[in-house]
Parts: structure tokens; sequence; C-alpha cells
């Protein structure tokens, strides 16, 4: 995979802001859930902190980022197909190829071999297809498709793996589907997770817990709290599960006042971070980046 060459803002510090919005969301209802991270939205990325205590007791309070596909793509690293002898930890990912975030793909054996399909650029990146891990994250059409990026559900949609109609694609656990179904069991188990999620106007949000929780537990607070997801899957969780952005958008949203609460819950400070083979990557769209400049 070739690898992915950082995008340079041009704009002053204030105008790149306008695409980081955060929220604080106490005793939310349903109303307030769709309205205010729409209205909130800029420029096609948007961080957020959703706390559904009153709605989901059992539910800390998540990170929330929500991504226009496009205005934003997709990128998915595997450490082999990038020249890595050993897989990288969250933060390295970041540095190592500048997208704006990187969070965690799906699941994966202790040799590091991907658990599931996993296409970069186009390319098949050596896995095989999980027979009951049915949620399918995809980007970046081969084709004239409407959305650029999509979560899959292969009890009911197709990915053809000779000819894949998404160059990204990354195979994990489906967590909720379109009929409202939790798909995963309640097994007691308590960690942080990492979710992808598809809204109905197409656009995605990644998810990442800031307590412990069951992935049961999860898909009960979505369903029910969250009523724009249209279908939900879980990437890897515990120790796997990781968010990172970059510093400059660190940086730049630190030196102003209100927009800072959220850094804390990503920075990883308290964090042990341990290396993963695969990871997302979110940046700008070259279209985008060259509007800013004005054509330049």
């Amino acid at each position: 995979m070739v690898q992915h060459t950082r995008l340079q803002w041009s704009l002053p510090v204030a105008r790149i802001l306008l695409s980081i919005t955060f929220l604080l969301f106490t005793d939310l209802s349903m109303t307030t859930a769709q309205t205010i991270t729409e209205d909130q939205f800029r420029d096609g990325l948007s961080i957020s902190v959703w706390n559904p205590h009153t709605q989901c007791p059992d539910v800390g309070p998540l990170v929330v980022v929500e991504v226009d596909p496009d205005r934003y793509s997709f990128t998915v690293h595997y450490y082999q197909q990038d020249g890595l002898s050993d897989p990288l930890d969250i933060r390295q990912w970041q540095a190592r190829t500048g997208h704006d975030l990187v969070f965690n793909a799906g699941l994966f054996r202790e040799n590091y071999a991907y658990l599931g399909l996993l296409y970069g650029n186009g390319r098949s990146l050596g896995s095989k297809r999980h027979p009951t891990w049915l949620g399918l994250f995809v980007a970046e059409p081969s084709g004239d498709r409407i959305r650029r990026a999509r979560v899959l559900d292969l009890n009911f949609d197709t990915f053809d793996e000779g000819h894949p109609p998404y160059r990204e694609a990354a195979q994990s656990l489906m967590l909720l589907d379109r009929t409202g179904k939790i798909r995963v069991r309640q097994s007691g188990k308590r960690a942080h997770q990492t979710l992808v999620a598809e809204k109905g106007d197409g656009h995605l949000l990644i998810f990442k817990t800031t307590e412990v929780t069951s992935l049961h537990a999860l898909g009960e607070c979505l369903r029910d709290a969250f009523p724009p997801l249209r279908q939900v899957m879980a990437m890897d969780g515990g120790s796997s599960s990781d968010v990172a952005v970059s510093s400059s958008l660190r940086q730049a949203t630190a030196k102003t006042a209100g927009l800072q609460s959220w850094l804390p819950l990503l920075d990883g400070s308290t964090l042990t971070h341990i290396g993963l083979p695969a990871v997302i990557g979110v940046s700008p769209r070259r279209e985008q980046t060259d509007a800013k400049d004005g054509g330049r």
C-alpha cells in the first residue's frame, strides 16, 4: 500500500477548527441526540462526547467522531503491506501516515494475522472471510456508487471478493443491524470498545468508550437512545481499542477555549498502547483541500 501523505492546511487555525466541535450530552433525549449532532456538524468532521447515563446506566460517556465520507476519505493500513516488520501502536501509526484521525481495525490473532476480510487500495491483504463475524466496513468505491463509505451487514449485503466494489474494507463483529436486532450475546465481559456506525444520512460515526462496558449493553443503548443509527459494527476491543488524532489538530484545538474538553479522552496518556497490525485512517479528501487552497 502506498503510504498516505499528510495533507497540509493553508487556511487560518480558526477555519480548521470549524471542522471540530465539542458537545457534552447529559440527560440526552432521543430528539436531542439527533438534533444536536446534526446542527453542530462542520466541514465533514466533528468530535463530541456523549453521556447516555440517564437512558443507559451501564454505559459511560463515549467519544463520538462523526465523519462525512463525501469530505473525508478512509484508508486501511496493514503493517506488512506498509513494509513494517512489527505492528505500530496507534500514535506511531498516526505519525507515520499523517491522517487526521486513526482508529483500530478488527480482530487479529496472536501472530498478528487479521481475522476476516481486509482490503487496502483494492487488494486483499491476505486474510479470508470470517464465517460468523458479519460486519464489514467498506470505503472508497471502485465504481460509480452513491455512498463513499458504508457499514455492510453480510447477512443482507453482498461483497464480491473477486471484484471488490470498494477499495478499502475491514471485517469484524456485527453489533446492531438495520432491524434493531443486537447481534452479540450477553456474555458479561466488559472492556473498552471501538464501534463504527452508519447513519441514515450516510455519515459514519466512530464511537470510543471511556469506561469498560459490555458490547450487548452498548448495542441496547445505541438502539434505544441514538435513533439516527442504521447499523453498527464492533472493531477489536480491550487493549486493542484505540483512537488517535493528529498533533496539529490537538494543538490547534487546545488554543481555543471551550473546544479542548474531549482531548484528555483521546490523548491516551493513561492507557498502554499496544501494537496494532491493522488500522483505518481518516483524512480530508484532496478536492476539499484543493478547494481550501483556492485551487493552487
